[in-house]
């Protein structure tokens, strides 16, 4: 029998997490981005390291690699790389900014 649970939870924290991870990779790549902007995306940066570091993350994950969630939804908060580096590179330009 097919799995009938709902995902719509799982699916939704992922893609806002998306666009917190688009929002900062924006800001953060911008070598002219000022102090205004990078504050304006700590909150969201915080976010997505309590989402990295926590168990959303991992479920979210292991849903992804069962294959049970929409082919079509966006990843880049899945990928381990891309998390760590942003959080590095926002370490890195928040020590550079103090």
């Amino acid at each position: 029998m097919a799995d009938k649970k709902d995902y719509s939870k799982n699916i939704q924290r992922i893609t806002e997490m998306e666009e917190k991870l688009d929002r900062i990779q924006s800001v953060l790549e911008k070598l002219s981005s000022s102090l205004e902007e990078y504050r304006s995306i700590s909150k969201d940066i915080k976010d997505l390291e309590k989402y990295y570091t926590g168990k959303n993350w991992k479920e979210d994950l292991k849903l992804d690699e069962e294959g049970k969630l929409p082919k079509d939804l966006k990843r880049g908060v899945l990928s381990e790389d891309a998390i760590y580096d942003l959080l590095n590179l926002n370490k890195e330009i928040s020590s550079q900014l103090q």
